[in-house]
């Protein structure tokens, strides 16, 4: 059975682990002693480390395979945390492939054009830029060392638990159709499920769009939420008035549009995405909230 390293242990690793369970031996690297029992209850064999402490790393044991789901630091231009995490990889020999959960944000603003893997990359803030320097440590850590290395660029991971309500029932304003950004999504099981597919299936050094096939005006994804839910759907605002009364966190993100397509992802690694499209667990949610109201 192969020994699988898990890096940054959250919500799709979480998932990956529970779905693959008994299919490969876990170790989760975490920096909390105290998530050291919630682990063992998965199956995963916990190591405690953390990635800003390099010597925490030392006694990483030789793994197979990788799957880096850690964030860069939140400041900066480079990241140090992968760097550490390729140091102490090697200290035991290189794993055989690893995969990387990137983000489509590396890409900036591509108005609303399509975009494949072979576009240059062009990140207009910090969190992308750390990203690609991430990306580049990779590929050419994995070109040096003959390591199968995939960077799947993901966009909005959403889940049943994932969804923008809170923002829906404070009533935050979305853009006008004519103003308004495309975005991408993902559910959060077939990004675990791209993930493990990846690692067995991806191209050496190879970029794949961990998108669905169905990107979405911004406000159209906030009225099928509200829709779904039953609440109110967000008031529509122009881009001059969004500027006055939205945070400038979210005016980063309307500030980039792109739709990506995930033909590459489709055809190499053959998997069936459970959620072809944000609206087919939508329309899941309305079926049980409905079969609800008749008891």
């Amino acid at each position: 059975m192969k020994k699988i390293l898990i890096v940054g242990f959250g919500d799709v690793a979480e998932r990956l682990a529970k779905r693959y369970a008994g299919q490969a031996e876990f170790i989760g690297l975490t920096r909390r002693g105290e998530r050291a029992a919630e682990l063992r209850a998965l199956g995963v064999t916990p190591y405690i480390g953390d990635l800003d402490v390099p010597r925490s790393l030392r006694r990483l044991p030789r793994v197979d395979g990788v799957f880096h789901f850690a964030p860069p630091p939140g400041e900066g231009t480079t990241d140090p945390r992968t760097t550490h995490l390729l140091h102490a990889l090697m200290r035991r020999g290189k794993p055989g492939a690893l995969v990387y959960i990137s983000t489509s944000g590396v890409y900036g603003d591509c108005g609303g054009n399509w975009v494949a893997e072979t576009r240059p990359v062009a990140p207009v803030n910090g969190r992308a830029v750390r990203r690609v320097d991430a990306e580049r440590q990779l590929r050419a850590w994995g070109e040096a060392l003959r390591v199968q290395v995939s960077i799947l660029r993901a966009p909005g991971i959403y889940a049943a638990d994932r969804l923008p309500l809170e923002r829906i029932k404070r009533g935050t304003p979305a853009l006008i159709a004519s103003d308004d950004s495309y975005t991408n999504h993902i559910h959060a099981d077939d990004l675990a499920r791209l993930a493990w597919a990846a690692l067995f299936r991806g191209r050496s050094q190879r970029i794949y769009h961990a998108v669905d096939a169905h990107p979405l005006k911004m406000g159209d994804w906030f009225d099928s939420c509200a829709d779904a839910f039953g609440l109110p759907r967000p008031p529509r605002v122009d881009r001059a008035e969004a500027q006055k009364v939205l945070s400038e966190a979210l005016l980063s993100f309307l500030r980039e549009s792109r739709q990506l397509s995930n033909a590459r992802t489709v055809r190499e690694l053959r998997l069936k995405y459970r959620y072809p499209a944000s609206d087919d667990l939508l329309r899941e949610i309305k079926q049980a909230r409905g079969q609800m109201k008749l008891f």
